[in-house]
């Protein structure tokens, strides 16, 4: 337990690292054209542009860090807090400050956070902005001193320490032993601590100086997860083999590495082709002399080409690096798939990717089953969810909205996945529980959705669907006299149940106050709290626009005592598996008499305008009306 904690703490944090530099990766792209066109070593060399390079490595580009960085933990005023406490490591520094800014970025931010938190109810009306304006001055201000006389220079020494690493492991041949830890820390998420924390600031210090670094290929090398998806193109089985070719494609032009982890998952024996791939293209970049003379990111071939100089033999090198990279995983690859008895479970090996990476993944959906066509004369739409309460009820109600505007004559339900009617002939889940969904109704046609409150899937579904509808009339009336037939929500939703402008420094303290609020309103025992946190962690409930719905698992509708709500705002936002959340709503649902209400708040929730309006309320009166107007 923990080794566990121990892995997702530096997880988050190589997750952190990464969300401050990939927004700025269009700054790093535009360095990496001005220097590679400019220099004296470019394709056009012109010493009046090329005076642009270090300006931008120096200033531009640690500024940039620092201020996202800021802004991650506290808004808009951490971010300019961070930033005026990345420039004193800059000013003090010799070198381009990245790590500096790493540091002082967020740390500028969370001072800010913590000062606001003590002043919160305490500045008299009029003297806000004054004391909001001075605040993030003399802080900063402070900050970038400290910064300055204390940071710099010890973040000089741990630079130059590895830089006589560095130097030290290329005059001994050393260097593509490196790929023992970086391949696979790339397959647990924590390549970003390496690549954006350290190879990237030595490796932009190398460019100034040699005009180009190796040190930028050792992550970035797409050679290795190349070898290893042809292998199961080759010697794959099932839906591994079937996607193997789009993945390699996704992985080796599009330069979305983590898309090949879930295949190494799959056969963990396969992270020593990864490995011995990757020691042989460094080899070959060290022995050819290839190098990039800006950052190539995402690691995709073209950006690789891109960031190379332009000379014949630096494209011959880094070419061959990437080439032979892909041969050695390949052939091992292959040796290990020919070879092994192991069932491949592509979706489980996706479910396990995103639980190692502590958030969603944009690539996890690539993995999902997927049938041809939506099937003709559709009757039954069912949404699903685990418990049937909260997410399925919301994305039901918004779909339900949608068939009806388009006159068609189509049941939209919703249920626990354990509950799956058997004649469903399209079932909408979220996309961690499709292949438990496919398990119990594998005849049906499955969308997986990542946002119930605005998916694009929505749409496309009723496109398809309005060619072909054959619901009879009565049948339709019969619907909706059910779903009109429910008890009145009157007073489901209460005035002293909704909660304006807290802060939660984690989903769990945000999920087990809204749990607390049902408990001391009466509408569920104690120990349901408990099974709202089992819910989210079996599958967020984040539900998109902002908006998250914890409630409880399947199970504990036991534990539910009468149907209510309760609404929290959170301005500042608290993070759901990655997700910036600023509306909650605990929801407890006993016998269907909370569905009305819920789908008022799903229709609302929909538009982010409504959002806003919510989030920016300044009573619980005002935030009621908003809700109730829909």
């Amino acid at each position: 337990m923990a080794q566990s904690n121990i892995k997702v703490a530096v997880q988050k944090f190589g997750n952190f690292l990464s969300s401050m530099v990939m927004p700025n990766i269009g700054a790093f792209i535009a360095w990496g054209l001005i220097t590679a066109l400019f220099i004296p070593t470019g394709f056009f060399p012109n010493e009046s542009l090329a005076k642009l390079v270090d300006p931008m490595v120096k200033y531009l580009l640690p500024l940039l860090i620092g201020y996202t960085g800021g802004k991650l933990v506290h808004d808009q005023r951490g971010g300019v807090v961070g930033a005026i406490a990345t420039m004193g490591v800059i000013v003090g520094s010799d070198i381009p400050m990245f790590l500096g800014a790493m540091i002082m970025g967020p740390l500028g931010g969370y001072i800010i956070k913590k000062f606001d938190q003590f002043i919160e109810g305490k500045v008299k009306t009029g003297f806000e902005m004054l004391i909001n304006n001075f605040s993030a001055g003399i802080l900063g201000g402070i900050l970038a001193i400290l910064a300055f006389l204390g940071v710099s220079p010890a973040v000089d020494g741990f630079t130059g320490a590895l830089v006589v690493g560095v130097d030290w492991m290329v005059a001994h041949g050393l260097l593509p032993l490196t790929s023992i830890l970086i391949e696979p820390a790339k397959i647990l998420f924590l390549n970003n601590a390496i690549n954006h924390g350290i190879l990237s600031p030595i490796g932009a210090e190398q460019i100034r100086t040699n005009g180009q670094s190796i040190l930028l290929l050792l992550e970035t090398n797409p050679g290795p997860g190349l070898g290893i998806l042809l292998a199961y193109c080759f010697f794959g089985k099932g839906t591994a083999k079937q996607s193997a070719p789009g993945a390699a494609i996704i992985h080796f032009i599009g330069g979305i590495h983590e898309i090949y982890f879930p295949y190494v998952l799959m056969r963990p024996l396969l992270i020593i082709a990864a490995i011995l791939g990757g020691m042989s293209g460094v080899f070959t970049f060290v022995l050819l002399g290839g190098g990039l003379q800006a950052v190539a990111s995402p690691g995709s071939i073209l950006a690789i080409l891109a960031a190379t100089p332009g000379n014949a033999g630096s494209y011959v090198a880094n070419i061959s690096g990437v080439l032979v990279a892909a041969i050695v995983s390949f052939i091992v690859g292959s040796l290990i798939l020919k070879t092994g008895k192991q069932t491949e479970d592509l979706d489980e090996a996706a479910r396990k990717m995103q639980e190692m990476k502590g958030k969603k993944s944009s690539v996890a959906g690539s993995f999902t089953k997927q049938q041809g066509e939506v099937p003709a004369s559709v009757q039954k739409i069912v949404f699903a969810c685990d418990a049937g309460m909260g997410s399925s009820a919301m994305g039901a109600s918004l779909l339900r909205k949608k068939v009806k505007q388009a006159d068609l004559n189509i049941s939209v339900t919703n249920t626990a996945i354990s509950n799956i009617p058997s004649d469903a002939q399209i079932v909408i889940t979220q996309e961690e529980l499709t292949p438990r969904a496919q398990n119990k109704v594998p005849d049906a046609y499955h969308i997986s959705v990542d946002n119930f409150l605005s998916s694009p899937e929505y749409d496309k579904l009723i496109d398809q669907l309005k060619n072909d509808h054959t619901t009879s009339k009565a049948e339709e009336e019969k619907r909706v006299s059910a779903e009109n037939n429910t008890d009145s929500n009157d007073g489901l939703l209460k005035e002293e149940n909704v909660f304006l402008n807290h802060h939660f420094s984690s989903k769990e303290e945000a999920i087990r106050f809204a749990g607390s609020v049902l408990v001391k309103g009466g509408y569920v025992e104690e120990n349901y709290v408990e099974a709202m946190i089992e819910r989210d962690n079996m599958t967020s409930t984040y539900m998109g626009n902002d908006v998250a719905i914890p409630h409880g698992t399947e199970e504990a509708k036991k534990n539910v005592l009468r149907s209510g709500f309760t609404v929290i705002q959170v301005p500042e936002g608290v993070d759901f598996d990655g997700e910036k959340v600023r509306l909650i709503f605990g929801i407890a649902g006993k016998d269907g008499t909370h569905l009305e209400i819920l789908s008022g708040i799903a229709i609302t929730c929909s538009d982010m305008d409504n959002i806003e309006k919510m989030v920016h309320a300044k009573s619980a009166k005002e935030l009621m009306a908003i809700i109730q107007s829909n």
